[in-house]
């Protein structure tokens, strides 16, 4: 990532008497409505106000480390100096997932203390974040991280409930009042509180780095209050398959590392309205910035994905399957209909080996074959036997010329698991292959530092219809102000069975999506993705050319990102800018809805579009769309119908 028009402003710089009790500390965002309290006697606390009005409550945090590895605790501890400082730039990302320039402008406060720990807040209009900074020479032993966050009463919470720490992280959002929550319950993150009469808080983290992720958890004493927890840095493991290695033993610890860095940054994302949520991007801005200086070769894009259809294509002269024939036809399936890439999931590989080829299979073969098309080709794996021969297998990749590698299978965030991610990231820039990481913890701005990669999982995308009813319309609104707002999210949407609640089955080898053909149309400007899936078998999609037409259009990185409308949970409408062209996508949970699109964003002149919307049908056969094609200017205001679980998608072209 490239960034520039810096501006660093000191604005104050004083040292303390020495004393370890102290007026409470200020700082306040750029616009002077957002106000971060710090306070320090004995024990250091922190609050959050907008506008004068609590989001949270003065909070506890710190670190407890091993003895002796700080001259003191905090309880004896002094603040030594205190520094203000003020940043305004722009940034340009190198991969666009919402924007082709970002603005990035806050007010950070550096408190530092005489045992040589420093605490650093950043207050930006839209959010808060802080991190602790640790300098010393031997290594820091971290026994625990006290995070808290204590919000006012009767607040609810969008809460991703877990039942263990070896997870895939892919969870329903469940809305409920925070109160219901108490010790024995804990969640992944992101959460979503709601309290009333405020902005609504997310709390996610950003730059992780050799250290563990945080889940949350509630507390019995104050029932609106939540506390970062972790996993112990693992002493043992036990590897149960090719994918499924568990914690047998930790140590009483959650991280070992060196003794001069920061941690991870704690975030709460501050939305005025639920729209706002969707347009932050400061988990992003807050990640490291990238060190690379070539990406020529980091390509986003559409793929043409196997596993969901179980390679179920039809109409053809072999038998389908993983073999090379079938993923040849792949290969012109994407070159014929504007697609960058295909996946080749699992079955390719000997389990044991992910640098051999099971009989059928000729990476090589079909690499060249997609150079021909312009295709590449992007490999699944299992995480540790990956591992296993990770130096090997990439150098083998990029001789064969495959262009990324979907890592699937990790399951846990503890620093070990951490530093498998980094380590990817870095040797998989040497060899120039791009990396979505499934089965993984949500993002924490690792794009910003390794923009090659470039999407991941950590959500209940559609794959879960093969054997579940969800994801559903109402999880599919939930998620771009939930997980989504922490970075891309591989949902690999696109499919074309389409059934209403009452006629959904889950089918493993011929599956469905609940909700109608727009709902899933509309999801390519919706959901956020660089890498973005095309779920469906290309047999299918050759059946449904309108919407094939609209799929081979859509692009996957975005100029410009505005949200017209949106309500967490219940429907959203978003335009997003690619180059001349202009994208509405809208998309409501099983409640119909008619909606006035107000094409005012736009600027000034004449244009043309094609609206896909829900057909006048589609609450009884949700496959029923209809196409439309008008002509507007920027003072259209048009009445669109959304069908339960349904929606519309709209391409706007200037008119020639």
């Amino acid at each position: 990532m490239i960034k520039y028009c810096t501006i660093l402003i000191l604005t104050i710089l004083c040292c303390s008497n020495g004393l370890n009790a102290q007026k409470p500390i200020t700082l306040l965002s750029p616009d002077k409505r957002t106000e971060v309290t710090i306070d320090y006697n004995k024990t250091l606390s922190y609050g959050v106000k907008k506008d004068g009005k609590s989001l949270v409550l003065p909070s506890v945090i710190g670190l407890q480390l091993e003895a002796n590895q700080l001259p003191s605790g905090l309880e004896k501890d002094k603040i030594t100096k205190k520094l203000f400082s003020t940043v305004n730039e722009k940034v340009t990302p190198v991969i666009k997932e919402k924007r082709a320039e970002i603005k990035n402008n806050y007010n950070q406060l550096s408190l530092s203390f005489k045992s040589g720990l420093t605490l650093e807040f950043r207050a930006f209009d839209n959010g808060v974040a802080y991190r602790f900074l640790t300098t010393q020479k031997e290594p820091l032993i971290v026994k625990n991280e006290l995070i808290n966050f204590n919000f006012p009463e009767k607040s609810y919470i969008y809460f991703p409930e877990e039942e263990s720490m070896h997870s895939h992280n892919e969870r329903v959002f469940k809305h409920m009042p925070m109160d219901s929550i108490g010790s024995q319950r804990f969640s992944s993150l992101p959460v979503l509180i709601e309290s009333p009469n405020v902005p609504k808080v997310l709390i996610t983290e950003s730059n992780i780095i050799d250290y563990p992720g945080f889940w949350m958890t509630g507390t019995d004493d104050n029932h609106y209050a939540l506390k970062g927890i972790f996993s112990n840095f693992p002493l043992d493991e036990k590897q149960r398959s090719d994918r499924d290695v568990i914690i047998s033993k930790s140590a009483d610890y959650i991280a070992k590392t060196i003794g001069t860095r920061s941690l991870p940054w704690r975030a709460m994302l501050i939305a005025d309205k639920d729209g706002d949520l969707i347009e932050n991007q400061m988990v992003y801005l807050l990640a490291d910035a990238t060190k690379m200086t070539d990406f020529s070769w980091i390509k986003a894009g559409k793929v043409a994905w196997d596993w969901w259809n179980a390679n179920n294509i039809y109409g053809v002269d072999f038998r389908a399957g993983i073999n090379n024939q079938t993923y040849k036809y792949y290969i012109d399936f994407a070159s014929e209909n504007n697609l960058q890439y295909i996946v080749l999931d699992e079955g390719w590989y000997d389990l044991k080996d992910v640098t051999k080829e099971v009989s059928d299979i000729n990476v090589k073969e079909l690499v060249d074959y997609g150079k021909t098309k312009n295709v590449g080709v992007i490999l699944w794996t299992a995480w540790k036997t990956f591992e296993d021969k990770m130096d090997e297998a990439m150098t083998l990749y990029e001789k064969w010329g495959v262009k990324g590698i979907k890592i699937d299978f990790m399951q846990r965030d503890d620093q070990k698991m951490v530093d498998f991610y980094r380590t990817v990231a870095e040797k998989a820039a040497i060899h120039h292959l791009l990396i979505d990481f499934h089965g993984a913890y949500k993002p924490d701005g690792i794009s910003r530092t390794y923009p090659h990669v470039i999407t991941r999982e950590g959500v209940r995308g559609l794959e879960n219809a093969k054997w579940s009813n969800l994801p559903d319309p109402k999880h599919d609104v939930t998620l771009p102000f939930t997980r989504m707002v922490c970075g891309p999210m591989d949902f690999t949407p696109g499919a074309m069975k389409n059934a209403t609640k009452r006629n959904f089955a889950p089918i493993f080898d011929e599956p469905m999506s609940l909700g109608t053909r727009c709902h899933q149309l509309a999801m390519y400007v919706v959901f956020e993705s660089p890498l973005q899936m095309l779920a469906d078998n290309p047999s299918n999609y050759k059946r449904e050319v309108e919407c094939l037409h609209f799929l081979s259009q859509v692009p996957t990185e975005w100029d410009d990102t505005k949200v017209l409308d949106a309500k967490v949970g219940e429907y959203v409408i978003i335009a997003r800018k690619n180059g001349i062209n202009w994208y509405v996508g809208g998309m409501t949970d099983w409640t119909p809805r008619d909606y006035k699109l107000d094409f005012n964003f736009l600027p000034e002149g004449d244009y043309t579009l094609d609206i896909y919307k829900d057909g006048i049908n589609a609450d009884r056969a949700a496959r029923d769309y209809k196409l439309e094609q008008k002509t507007i200017s920027n003072k259209t205001v048009m009445d669109l119908h959304m069908a339960p679980g349904g929606g519309f998608v709209i391409k706007i072209s200037p008119k020639k």
